[in-house]
């Protein structure tokens, strides 16, 4: 019985040791979060919502991209992937699924605001 703790003591150091997949480095964060890290000037803030949710009001001065656009995906992969992106949407599925897209793409910094522009404006923050 000794020896079985034993091994798997060693075999969860092995798996814990840092030999595994890359760190993250994409992330999903909250209002409060997403309005600190919108005072970095190196940051791309992204709205991938319709033209019509975009006349309600934005976040900051968004880089816009329709994610319901034919060429959706050709406009994301041709963005600079080593720059800092923090992308959000109406409720966090767009955002949530241009995120993914990304990371597979490349992207070295993603960040997406977790509950879209619904939880920035839930959470006191105006928009422009």
């Amino acid at each position: 019985m000794k020896n079985i703790f034993v091994l798997l003591v060693l075999f969860s150091t092995i798996a814990c040791s840092g030999s595994g997949p890359a760190e993250e480095t994409s992330y999903l964060i909250n209002p409060v979060e997403f309005k600190e890290m919108m005072a970095n000037q190196d940051i791309i803030v992204l709205d991938v919502r319709t033209p019509g949710e975009v006349s309600e009001g934005v976040i900051g001065t968004p880089l816009i991209i329709n994610y319901q656009d034919d060429n959706f995906k050709e406009k994301i992969s041709g963005l600079d992937k080593s720059k800092t992106y923090m992308v959000y949407c109406k409720g966090g599925g767009r955002s949530g699924n241009t995120k993914s897209l990304m990371d597979k793409s490349g992207f070295n910094n993603v960040y997406d605001l977790d509950g879209g522009i619904t939880a920035w404006k839930s959470a006191g923050f105006l928009t422009e």
